[in-house]
């Protein structure tokens, strides 16, 4: 009878210990692989701080009115040069909120169009 309880603990503690380092095993792969994740998300961050700068830099007032002079060749247009535009569609009968709405939209895509002229 004690030989056969002696096996028996002895198969339980082998089973243990091939649980354990079983355990262990994974338990360190999780490690390696959270340590990698949280280099990765350093790495993520830093990439999205840099990504931040650029776009302030490009979309600096200074900047786009540099690009559109020296990239298009843009300049800003001077009194002689804007046309006021007029809706054509105001003297005809209709709803004044839609005669309203479009002077207001011919006039702002007009006024759009003329503040940088090509040479």
């Amino acid at each position: 009878m004690s030989s056969r309880l002696n096996l028996l603990l002895l198969i339980a503690l082998v089973a243990s210990a091939v649980y354990l380092v079983q355990t262990s095993y994974r338990s360190r792969q999780l490690f390696v692989q959270l340590e990698r994740e949280r280099a990765q998300a350093r790495q993520l961050e830093l990439d999205a701080e840099k990504l931040t700068l650029v776009r302030r830099e490009l979309a600096a007032n200074g900047r786009v009115r540099q690009e559109a002079v020296t990239r298009l060749g843009m300049r800003s247009a001077s009194a002689g040069v804007m046309i006021e535009v007029q809706d054509p569609l105001e003297g005809v009968a209709g709803s004044a909120s839609a005669s309203a709405s479009a002077s207001a939209s011919a006039t702002a895509t007009a006024s759009a169009a003329a503040t940088a002229v090509r040479p």
